[in-house]
């Protein structure tokens, strides 16, 4: 079985509290549901690229806008599903907001077998969450990074990161 690789940026602030942003994936699966229907903005690493390459232009396809720019810190891979893994790369960025979401689009064949190509938003939604907001609201196999951010963040403090 072949892997998929993605990437994602996941940005997060203190305030005080820590928060995160993520985005609620679009398309009709995705459609009327909330919990669990929530992701980093990520996508597929094309051949030859970069993860944090490919994270900063899934970033900017997702949500219309370039990732701010700031230090990031590579949070490693996590399984994503059973077929692909998602490389992290977390950056704290206060000031971040969306004015305008201008979500990149896919194509899809809807309803199914019916013939016709439909258009649909990438993400459509997104915001600022608390962390154990974001722990119901995230895909399953994202919520490990939220523990890693939360264990660098907490060593840090400690001086240890």
């Amino acid at each position: 079985m072949t892997t998929l690789q993605s990437a994602g940026v996941l940005l997060y602030r203190r305030t005080p509290g820590l928060e995160v942003f993520i985005a609620h994936m679009g398309g009709p699966y995705w459609a009327g549901k909330h919990e669990r229907a929530w992701s980093m903005p990520k996508g597929i690493i094309d051949p030859g690229e970069e993860p944090r390459a490919a994270a900063f232009r899934e970033f900017e396809e997702e949500v219309g806008v370039a990732a701010p720019d700031v230090g990031y810190v590579d949070l490693g891979t996590v399984r994503a599903s059973a077929k692909k893994v998602l490389h992290v790369f977390a950056g704290e960025s206060p000031g971040f907001e969306v004015d305008e979401l201008r979500p990149g689009m896919f194509e899809l064949e809807w309803p199914p077998r019916s013939g016709v190509t439909v258009a649909f938003p990438e993400i459509d939604e997104a915001h600022w969450a608390a962390v154990d907001e974001a722990r119901e609201l995230l895909v399953k196999g994202q919520v490990v990074a939220l523990d890693r951010l939360e264990a660098r963040l907490a060593a840090e403090a400690d001086g240890v990161g």
